[in-house]
C-alpha cells in the first residue's frame, strides 16, 4: 500500500515550479543603489523592497524625509508587485482618464515602483518616495538597475 503512495504521489512532485526568490542580501545591494542616486541628488528619501508576495524585506527611511514616505513607499512596491507593472503605468492610466484604476483594492496609482523580474519571474517590487513621483521613479530605476547586475 504505500508503494501504491509513493508512486502515485511522485510523479506530483515533478509538477513543482522552479521558483527564483528575492534574498535579503540583494535587498539590500537594491537599496544600496538607489541610495546612492538619491544622494547624488541630495534627495531625502524612503526606500523599501518587497519580495513577491508583497511582504517588506527591507526598508530605508534617510535622514530629513517625511514620516508619510514610509508608508507611501511601501505602498509603492507593492502596487508594483501585486499589479505586476509599474506604479507608473497606472498612474498614466489614470492620467488618460481611466479613473476606475483609482478603485482598485490597496494600489497606488502613482509613479516610484517598479516590480523586480528574473527569467520572467517576478521576484520582488522597489518602492520609493519622499521627493516627486518622476524623482522617486528615478531612484527606484537605479536599484533595478542594481538588481539586473545580480541576476
Amino acid at each position: 500500500m504505500a508503494l501504491t503512495f509513493l508512486a502515485v504521489a511522485l510523479p506530483g512532485f515533478a509538477q513543482l515550479a522552479n521558483k527564483k526568490a528575492l534574498t535579503l542580501e540583494v535587498a539590500k545591494k537594491i537599496a544600496a543603489a538607489a541610495e546612492v542616486e538619491a544622494k547624488k541628488n541630495n534627495w531625502n528619501v524612503v526606500i523599501c523592497v518587497v519580495d513577491d508576495g508583497a511582504n517588506l524585506m527591507y526598508l530605508e527611511k534617510m535622514d530629513g524625509t517625511q514620516i508619510g514616505s514610509v508608508d507611501i513607499a511601501q505602498m509603492k512596491a507593492r502596487t508594483a508587485i501585486k499589479m505586476k507593472r509599474p506604479s507608473k503605468v497606472l498612474e498614466d492610466a489614470v492620467a488618460g482618464g481611466r479613473n476606475a484604476v483609482l478603485k482598485l483594492p490597496d494600489v497606488l496609482p502613482v509613479e516610484g515602483g517598479i516590480p523586480l523580474v528574473i527569467d520572467g519571474q517576478f521576484v520582488g517590487a522597489i518602492g520609493v518616495s519622499g521627493v516627486t513621483s518622476q524623482q522617486d521613479g528615478q531612484i527606484a530605476a537605479a536599484g533595478v538597475a542594481e538588481f539586473a547586475k545580480a541576476k
